[in-house]
């Protein structure tokens, strides 16, 4: 048994990574597949152009696109509880992503262009509850919050380099999207590969959570096995019933939501007020994604040490956001920035109070849920917020402050109710 241990391989139920390699690989997972549809977001809209898409149609594109991601995870998270076929979900979603993809370049004609970034989005919606849970157990051994963080931290990186390829190959080959699409492929059939290899090796990280809340019983570690593997019984399957307080907490993540404005948008300001270059925006997009991803690392690791109040933060910082949108650059880069803070928080460290809040059978419908209303809370903001910049800018800045002052009220009748260590369930 100990020779077995030493050579790394699985024992039972015992994972055959530790916790902070499962959290890294994982997140090296992420980086990989940011690179492909990171990517392919950076382009979508000018190979669209190219296709005959008029701005409107490529500005519904890119919302309805939000709404598919986040929107349809509430399906996927009630599915993926019922089913408890963690990996089976999660690499059927990243497949459908780095697949779809590299074809998009390859099609020259509109419908077949849109069907194929539609598919994209739903490859990440239906992967995440599942990757989300998965991470979710190994995060008990290594600080909930710094294991999320750490996650977005390395999924933002790929979102910059992604970004910053695409850009490479068209500045040498110009205009030759089939092949800035293409050579995508290569991040994404590594995605698949690390994939099968982790669930070679942890095919039940469920284990990670039993290792640190040992059961009393024999009968009752039996049942948590079940509950995190993939081969549950399905017959024994119970709707996941969420408690109150998350609700709550779910309803103040969209109204802080509605308070957050699209980079479409923030883009459009700058150009078309003659704030920015055509060629700076690539690089403001690059920045927000940068800072993105650093934010959910250290707001992970504040969150550990200081408990869920932290989050009050995203709310305010939102608000401040919302300078973006005066006449202003330097204004501008700092707006840009303050918003990739906020969106690596939303990504990353805001899904912890979830896993505080939610037992872990139940994470997967929570954090579906949770999806859901951030993006009914992006569509919303998309729609309102342009329609109210075409006649006064002053009152989007407004606006945005308005929904963020909401919003940071009812975070705090959650928040203040949290008095539990971060590891510890409130059922």
């Amino acid at each position: 048994m100990s020779a077995m241990r030493s050579a790394g391989v699985p024992t039972g139920n015992e994972p055959g990574l530790r916790p902070w390699h499962f959290v890294l690989s994982f997140g090296l997972v992420s980086l990989l597949a940011d690179m492909v549809y990171e990517g392919a977001r950076s382009i979508i809209g000018p190979y669209l152009a190219t296709l005959g898409a008029s701005a409107t149609i490529v500005g519904v594109v890119a919302g309805a696109g939000e709404f598919i991601g986040y929107g349809l995870r509430v399906i996927s998270g009630y599915l993926v509880a019922r089913s408890r076929h963690y990996w089976a979900w999660t690499i059927t979603g990243y497949a459908l992503t780095v697949l779809s993809v590299p074809l998009i370049g390859v099609t020259h004609l509109l419908a077949p262009a849109l069907v194929l970034y539609a598919t994209e989005r739903l490859g990440k919606a239906v992967r995440s509850p599942a990757k989300d849970t998965l991470l979710s157990h190994a995060s008990t051994r290594t600080g909930r919050g710094t294991a999320f963080g750490v996650h977005q931290a390395m999924d933002q990186f790929g979102a910059v380099v992604g970004p910053l390829l695409l850009a490479a190959v068209l500045s040498w080959r110009q205009g030759d999207y089939r092949l800035a699409f293409g050579v995508l492929i290569v991040p994404g059939v590594l995605v698949l590969v690390l994939l099968l290899w982790l669930r070679r090796r942890v095919p039940d990280p469920a284990a990670y959570e039993q290792s640190a809340n040992p059961a009393p019983t024999s009968t009752s570690t039996s049942t948590s096995t079940s509950a995190g593997t993939d081969t549950a019984d399905p017959a024994k399957y119970q709707r996941p019933v969420l408690p109150a307080l998350v609700w709550r907490y779910i309803a103040a993540v969209a109204v802080l939501s509605c308070g957050i404005a699209s980079f479409p948008l923030l883009a459009f300001h700058a150009q078309t007020r003659g704030l920015l270059t055509e060629a700076a925006i690539p690089v403001l997009f690059a920045l927000a994604m940068l800072v993105d991803g650093i934010s959910g690392l250290v707001v992970g690791r504040i969150y550990d040490r200081n408990g869920p109040r932290v989050l009050l933060l995203v709310p305010v910082a939102a608000s401040f956001a919302a300078v973006a949108f005066t006449n202003t650059p330097a204004l501008v880069w700092v707006g840009v920035a303050i918003w990739g803070i906020v969106n690596g928080i939303l990504d990353s460290t805001i899904k912890v109070v979830v896993t505080q809040l939610v037992p872990s059978n139940a994470r997967a419908a929570a954090f579906g849920w949770l999806a859901l209303v951030r993006g009914l809370g992006l569509l919303v903001a998309g729609g309102v917020l342009g329609l109210v910049y075409d006649h006064s800018i002053t009152a989007v800045i407004w606006l945005i402050i308005a929904a963020n002052t909401v919003a940071l009220l009812v975070l705090w009748t959650v928040l203040r109710r949290l008095t539990a260590p971060a590891d510890t369930p409130i059922a």
